[in-house]
C-alpha cells in the first residue's frame, strides 16, 4: 500500500492506496496473467503522474480522496471537466484559425459499480453547488438519445409567423452552458447505431464549439447558437470495445473524448465525509477561480511554455497505426485544452510550462488508458478475433490451415487471409516461412 499524508487549510489527512490494480483469480497486471505469468498482450494499467495534481485541482483531490473509494483520477478529471464548463464560452486558445475552448469530453472506464465511477462525480458536484449553484442545478443534464434531446435544454428562441406577424412561441434558454452527465454511456453508443441518428454529428460539432449547431430537418428545427457543451460518460471496458464501432472510431467521434481507466482504490465500509467547512472552502476557492477566468478571452503561452511546447509537440503529433492511432489522433488539441483549464484554475491569462506539464501528464494517462482498452485491437471484429486466437497459441504460432480449422464452418479461407494481411500491415502479427512435411513450404503466423 502507498501511504500519503496531505494537508489543506490546516487539515491533515492520511491516505492509503493500493500499489497495483485489483488482483484475484484471472487478474491481469502489467500485461501478464496474475496466476500464470503468461503474456496477455494487455498494456499495463495506466498511472497518473504527480504533475497532473497541480494547483486547485490537486487541492480538491487531496482533500476528498481520503473520504471516498473513488479513484483520485476520477476526482481530478471530473473537476477539470466541470470547471471548464462552468467558466463558459469565453477563454480560448487560438491554433491558427481554430479557437480551442475549455470544454472537455471525458469517459471514465471501469468495472460497473465496483469502479466507483459515479461516486467521484457526486463529490465534485458538491463543490460546484457552492461555487456556482445555478450551474450545478440547471446546467447539468443527461439524455443523449437524439440530437433534439441533446440540444433542447439550451435551445434558441423559436419564432413563428401568425397572421403576418412574427411571434415568439418559445423563449428558449439564455445560458448555453451544459454538462451532459451520462452515467450509462453504453446507451448513447447503442442509440448512435440507429439509422439516421445524428448524435455523433452533434457531439463532434459541440466539441468544436461551432457557432451554430442543430437538427434542421423538415420536422425538427432545434438549433443552438454559441452552444457550450461538455460531456462526462461512464462505461465498462467491455461495453466500450463492443459498442464503439469502426465508423465512430475513424470519423473523429472517439478521439474527441479523453478516455480514463478508473478503479476503486480503498475500502470504506461506512463511507467517508470531509467536514462541511472544508467542502465550503473548496467551493469558495473554485468560485474565485471561475470569476477570475470568465473575463479572460484569448489565452497565450509564456515564452518558456512556448519553448516547452515546441519540444513535446513532435511527440504528441507522432502517428500511431491502426485503431489506437485513430482514437488518440487529437493529442495536441486535447493537451492544449487541458493546459488552458489548468491556466484558468490559476487565474492566469497565459499558459505556463507548469500548466503544459500538468496537461501532458493527464494526456499521457488518457493515451495509456486507450492503449489499455484498445491497444491490441484493429477495429474489425473478425480480424480482432483472429488476433486473439493467435495470442492464445503463444510461441507455437499457427498455420493458415490450423486457423481455418478453428473457424471452420463460420469463416472462409479468404476471410482468414484478409484478416491476417490486416494484422500484418498493422504490425500485430509476424509471418515466418517454414519447410513443412513432405517437402512442401508453409507459413506460420505469430502474434507480436
Amino acid at each position: 500500500m502507498k501511504h500519503t499524508r496531505t494537508e489543506f487549510e490546516g487539515y491533515t489527512e492520511e491516505r492509503y492506496e493500493p500499489d497495483d490494480p485489483p488482483g484475484g483469480n484471472g487478474a491481469k497486471t502489467n500485461g501478464h496473467d496474475a496466476n500464470t505469468g503468461a503474456d496477455t498482450g494487455e498494456a499495463p494499467w495506466p498511472i497518473m503522474a504527480p504533475a497532473a495534481y497541480h494547483g486547485l485541482a490537486g487541492e480538491v483531490v487531496s482533500v476528498i480522496a481520503p473520504h471516498t473509494e473513488a479513484d483520485p483520477v476520477a476526482l481530478l478529471l471530473h473537476f477539470l471537466a466541470s470547471f471548464g464548463n462552468a467558466v463558459g464560452r469565453g477563454p480560448h486558445y487560438l491554433v491558427e484559425a481554430t479557437s480551442h475552448f475549455a470544454n472537455l469530453f471525458l469517459v471514465t472506464i471501469g468495472r460497473t459499480s465496483r469502479a466507483r465511477k459515479g461516486t467521484g462525480a457526486d463529490w465534485i458536484s458538491r463543490i460546484f453547488e457552492t461555487a456556482d449553484p445555478h450551474w450545478a442545478h440547471d446546467c447539468i443534464h443527461s439524455g443523449m438519445s437524439s440530437g433534439e434531446g441533446m440540444l433542447t435544454p439550451i435551445r434558441d428562441p423559436v419564432y413563428a409567423m401568425r397572421k403576418g406577424v412574427e411571434e415568439l412561441i418559445d423563449p428558449g434558454v439564455e445560458d448555453k452552458r451544459m454538462l451532459l452527465d451520462e452515467r450509462e454511456f453504453s446507451q448513447v453508443l447503442r442509440v448512435m447505431r440507429r439509422e439516421g441518428n445524428v448524435v455523433s454529428r452533434m457531439v463532434r460539432d459541440a466539441w468544436d464549439c461551432r457557432e451554430v449547431i442543430g437538427t434542421l430537418t423538415k420536422h425538427n428545427r432545434t438549433k443552438v447558437t454559441k452552444a457550450y457543451i461538455s460531456i462526462i460518460g461512464h462505461i465498462t471496458a467491455e461495453e466500450l470495445r463492443n459498442l464503439l464501432d469502426q465508423t465512430e472510431m475513424s470519423n473523429g467521434f472517439a478521439n474527441r473524448f479523453l478516455l480514463a481507466c478508473v478503479r476503486r482504490v480503498q475500502l470504506l465500509p461506512h463511507g467517508g465525509a470531509p467536514s462541511a467547512e472544508l467542502v465550503e472552502k473548496l467551493g469558495q476557492k473554485t468560485l474565485q477561480a471561475i470569476e477570475a477566468a470568465r473575463p479572460i478571452k484569448r489565452v497565450t503561452m509564456t515564452p518558456e511554455a512556448a519553448g516547452f511546447w515546441e519540444e513535446i509537440y513532435p511527440v504528441l503529433s507522432k502517428d500511431q497505426p491502426g485503431l489506437l492511432g485513430a482514437i488518440t489522433a487529437r493529442a495536441e488539441a486535447q493537451t492544449i485544452r487541458l493546459a488552458l483549464v489548468y491556466a484558468l484554475l490559476d487565474s492566469a491569462p497565459q499558459i505556463t510550462q507548469e500548466h503544459l506539464e500538468a496537461a501532458q501528464a493527464v494526456w499521457t494517462f488518457c493515451d495509456d488508458s486507450a492503449r489499455y482498452v484498445f491497444g491490441d485491437l484493429v477495429g474489425e471484429a473478425f480480424t480482432d478475433e483472429v488476433l486473439r486466437v493467435l495470442r492464445s497459441a503463444g510461441t507455437n504460432g499457427m498455420s493458415r490451415f490450423e486457423l481455418y480449422q478453428v473457424f471452420m464452418g463460420h469463416r472462409s479461407k479468404d476471410n482468414i487471409g484478409k484478416a491476417l494481411i490486416r494484422l500484418l500491415l498493422a504490425g500485430k502479427v509476424r509471418r515466418v516461412q517454414r519447410q513443412a512435411s513432405r517437402g512442401f513450404a508453409g507459413e506460420m503466423w505469430f502474434a507480436v
